[in-house]
């Protein structure tokens, strides 16, 4: 079950990945609202890993 999860989930980041590059090159409008969501996302996670202040990353 967890790798079906697992598998999933690289499924939707893969795909995330190609719709950023393929707006970037002038997609159809769903692709770019993917590729919004998915540079959102990656936002989100990256700034909630960051832990806060104080967490020595020089940022």
């Amino acid at each position: 079950m967890l790798v079906v999860a697992l598998s999933a989930l690289l499924v939707l980041v893969v795909g995330g990945c190609v719709c950023v590059v393929w707006a970037q090159r002038g997609g159809p409008r769903w692709a770019r609202g993917v590729a919004r969501a998915t540079l959102l996302a990656g936002e989100l996670v990256g700034r909630s890993g960051r832990g806060g202040r104080g967490s020595g990353q020089g940022d």
